[in-house]
C-alpha cells in the first residue's frame, strides 16, 4: 500500500500533512463525510467569527459596506471555478436554493417536457414531480447504459425528437459513486441547441462535483450550474451559487420570486430586473458566509482541482477494493467513471447500528435510504446504503481503519 501511495498520491505526505494541521477537525474525528459537509479549513472558520464579530461590534450593515470589496470577490473567485464572469454568478443558500431559482424562471406551458436522468437528487425530482401537478407538464427520463450512467445514443435521440423545454442532469448523484459523461452530455446539447436555440433550457446539478473536480461551463454548455460550498468545496453550511448563462440572462429569464435585490421597482406595476445574474439573488445576506466561501474556494483553486481529482480517485478506489473483500459487503457504485460516493449494503445489518458503531470509533459516515433515491435503489435491489465519502486531506490510514471497523461491526 506505502509504495502505490508514493507512486500515485497528488500529494507528498508533508503537504496532507500540512492540510491536516490546518483543519482543526482531523485532530477531533475520521471524516469520510465530505459528500455531507467537508470539514472546513481554519481560515474559512477564522473570516467567518471575524466578520460577526465585527457585526456585533458595527452593525451587520455597515459592516458588510466596510468589506464590500472583499464580499465582491467572491464572485471573482466563484466565477474562477467554472470560468466565467462574476456578473454569471448568484450568491444562494445551497445548490437545492440554487436549482429552485433556476427551475421557476422556465416558462412552463401545459404539455411541456422535462428530460432528465434516473440518477438525479431526490429535491430535484419532487420538483419536477412538483411542476407536473401545477403546470401539466410532462417528465421523460433517459434510458441507463448498461455500464450505468446515461445511454448518450438515447439521450441525443429524446433531445432531438422531443424537443424538452428542460434537460435536466445531475453530475453525481447524492446516492452514488456515478459521474455521469457531462463533456459528452455537453457536445450533445451544444449540437442541438445549434437547431433549435429556443426550445431548450440546461440546468446542470453539480452539488457532489464541485470541489471534487474542475467544472467549466464552457466545456459544460449548460444554462444553469447548481453548487453547494459546504461539500467538497469545504466551505459553511448555507451557502452556495447558481451559474446563469448569458444566453439565459439575455433572455430574461428570472425566478419566479424575485425580490428588491434582484429587480427595482419602478412604476406601480411594473418592475426592472438587474442585468446579471444578481436577479436571481435575495436581499438578505449571511454575508459572513459569503466571505467565508470566498476564502474556501480560494483556498480549493490555490491547491489545484485536478490534483484533488487525483488524490479523491486514488482513496476512493482503494476503499471500494477493500470493501469488496468483505463477503457481507456489496459496494453499489456502477458507472463509466465513480467519484468519491462509497456506497455500500451490508447482508443481515442496519444502517443506523453500523452509522452508531463507527460514531462510537469516530468515524463519521451516513445512511442513504431508497426514498433518497426510488429509481436507482430500486434497480439495485437495496432499501439502504451507507455512504463514505473521502476528500484529500483523508489518509490512508484513516481508510484502512474504516475498513477494519466494518469488518469488526458487521
Amino acid at each position: 500500500m506505502k509504495l502505490m501511495e508514493n507512486m500515485q498520491s497528488a500529494f507528498s505526505r508533508s503537504e496532507i500533512e500540512r492540510f491536516r494541521n490546518e483543519t482543526i477537525g482531523c485532530k477531533n474525528v475520521n471524516h469520510l463525510n465530505n459528500a455531507g459537509a467537508s470539514l472546513m479549513p481554519d481560515v474559512v472558520t477564522q473570516v467567518i467569527l471575524e466578520h460577526i464579530k465585527l457585526e456585533s461590534e458595527i452593525g451587520g450593515y455597515e459592516a458588510a459596506a466596510l468589506k464590500a470589496n472583499e464580499i465582491q470577490q467572491f464572485y471573482v473567485q466563484a466565477g474562477k471555478l467554472v470560468n466565467c464572469n462574476p456578473s454569471n454568478i448568484a450568491f444562494t443558500a445551497s445548490a437545492t436554493d440554487s436549482y429552485t431559482r433556476a427551475l421557476s424562471s422556465i416558462p412552463f406551458s401545459p404539455g411541456d417536457i422535462i428530460l432528465t436522468d434516473n440518477d438525479d437528487f431526490i429535491s430535484n425530482q419532487i420538483q419536477f414531480i412538483s411542476c407536473q401537478k401545477r403546470f401539466g407538464i410532462k417528465i421523460i427520463r433517459i434510458k441507463n447504459a448498461e455500464i450505468g450512467g446515461v445511454d448518450l445514443h438515447d439521450l441525443e435521440e429524446k433531445l432531438f425528437t422531443l424537443k424538452p423545454k428542460l434537460l435536466a442532469i445531475t453530475h453525481i448523484p447524492t446516492n452514488s459513486g456515478l459521474v455521469q459523461s457531462v463533456k459528452s452530455i455537453g457536445d450533445i446539447y451544444k449540437r442541438y441547441s445549434k437547431e433549435h436555440s429556443d426550445k431548450t433550457w440546461y440546468i446542470l446539478d453539480a452539488c457532489q462535483s464541485a470541489g471534487q473536480m474542475k467544472l467549466d461551463v464552457e466545456e459544460l454548455a449548460c444554462d444553469f450550474l447548481s453548487i453547494t460550498i459546504r461539500k467538497f468545496l469545504r466551505g459553511p453550511r448555507g451557502t452556495g451559487f447558481l451559474y446563469i448563462s448569458d444566453r439565459a440572462l439575455k433572455s430574461r429569464l428570472e425566478p419566479l420570486f424575485i425580490d428588491m435585490r434582484g429587480a427595482d421597482w419602478i412604476e406601480k406595476d411594473e418592475y426592472k430586473p438587474q442585468s446579471g445574474a444578481r436577479r436571481f439573488e435575495d436581499w438578505e445576506f449571511a454575508y459572513a458566509l459569503v466571505l467565508g466561501s470566498k476564502v474556501a474556494i480560494e483556498y480549493c483553486l490555490n491547491i489545484g482541482e485536478d490534483k484533488i481529482w487525483q488524490q479523491i480517485q486514488l482513496l476512493s478506489k482503494h476503499m471500494r477494493n477493500e470493501l469488496s473483500k468483505n463477503p457481507k459487503v456489496r459496494v453499489l457504485d456502477k458507472g463509466p467513471e465513480l467519484g468519491a460516493l462509497i456506497t455500500f449494503t451490508v447482508k443481515d445489518s442496519q444502517p443506523g447500528f453500523i452509522v452508531e458503531e463507527l460514531l462510537k470509533r469516530k468515524i463519521n459516515v451516513v445512511p442513504s435510504f431508497r426514498n433518497f433515491a426510488v429509481i436507482d435503489f430500486d434497480e439495485k435491489g437495496v432499501e439502504w446504503a451507507i455512504r463514505a465519502s473521502p476528500h484529500y486531506y483523508n489518509t490512508f490510514e484513516e481508510i484502512d481503519l474504516f475498513i477494519e471497523a466494518v469488518q469488526e461491526i458487521v
